[in-house]
């Protein structure tokens, strides 16, 4: 069918939003997931801090039961409105284990990814997570639940064309899969406490630098050469979380969430969320 001019219209990103949260242990990275709304967990890490209760289906032990729990929330009635994945770092173990399973282009498995040689194990892992990515897109797509990724921050060396090497926080995840993850996120956020650098004088021209930190946890929103950080929501730089208000400070910039929809058939389901 051909397009007219007097086809074009306006349109507003109005989905619920696709989120990853990243940053180093006991930040406070699943506090603040488990505070949208009506979350479910998808644990595929122990770790849960001891003032919470969550909604789990328990540990998952391999992707298997992974894409089977994603699809039962995409078949089953339900209220959810939020599915946090924790971790994606440890889920990529899960992807690893599945590519080597199912092995190269020959179908001979593979015990290690690095077993593929020359790096293929690693380009066979995006088919495995693009199911991941599909399914859970489909869950936002036609069940208008949110969509969490929480993962591990890594410090590593970056080498900028336009300047010399310096380290910063990255993902916690293989680099092809980062590019395939960041590309799909609405929002990347790093939680990190301000840290500032006292000098102290130890006599005889010698000093001792020492780090101070803060208690006060900050949402990075916007990536700066020190992180990774993006969003499509004209968040502030920086937001401070503040524990059981984490969610409401960034609500007020995320689309909003419309009333749950109808369960899906099942006979849909095989075609959607597989």
């Amino acid at each position: 069918m051909a397009m007219a001019l007097k086809d074009l219209r306006k349109v507003r990103g109005t989905q619920p939003p696709r989120i990853l949260i990243y940053g180093e242990p006991g930040i406070g990275k699943t506090s603040l997931a488990a505070e949208f709304p009506d979350a479910v967990f998808l644990q595929i890490e122990d770790g849960t801090p001891g003032d919470l209760e969550l909604t789990s289906f328990g540990k998952i032990e391999t992707f298997g039961d992974l894409m089977e729990r994603v699809t039962q929330l995409y078949t089953e009635p339900h209220d959810l409105r939020t599915v946090v994945v924790d971790s994606a770092t440890e889920l990529q173990r899960l992807v690893w284990n599945e590519t080597c399973a199912r092995g190269d282009d020959k179908g001979n498995p593979k015990k290690q990814i690095e077993d593929f040689g020359y790096g293929k194990g690693y380009v066979y892992s995006l088919r495995v997570w693009q199911e991941v990515i599909d399914g859970l897109n489909a869950l936002r797509r036609d069940r208008g639940m949110t969509v969490i990724l929480i993962a591990h921050a890594t410090v590593d060396r970056f080498d900028d064309p336009e300047t010399v090497s310096y380290s910063r926080y990255e993902i916690d995840l293989h680099a092809k899969a980062v590019g395939m993850i960041e590309r799909d996120m609405d929002a990347i956020l790093f939680l990190k406490t301000p840290v500032s650098v006292k000098v102290e004088d130890q006599g005889f021209n010698k000093e001792r630098a020492i780090g101070q930190g803060s208690r006060q946890v900050m949402i990075h929103t916007a990536g700066r050469p020190a992180y990774v950080a993006k969003n499509r929501y004209g968040m502030t730089e920086k937001i401070p979380f503040i524990k059981g208000e984490g969610f409401k400070a960034l609500a007020k910039f995320l689309p909003v969430q419309e009333a749950e929809a109808e369960p899906i058939p099942a006979t849909k389901s095989s075609k959607k969320a597989a």
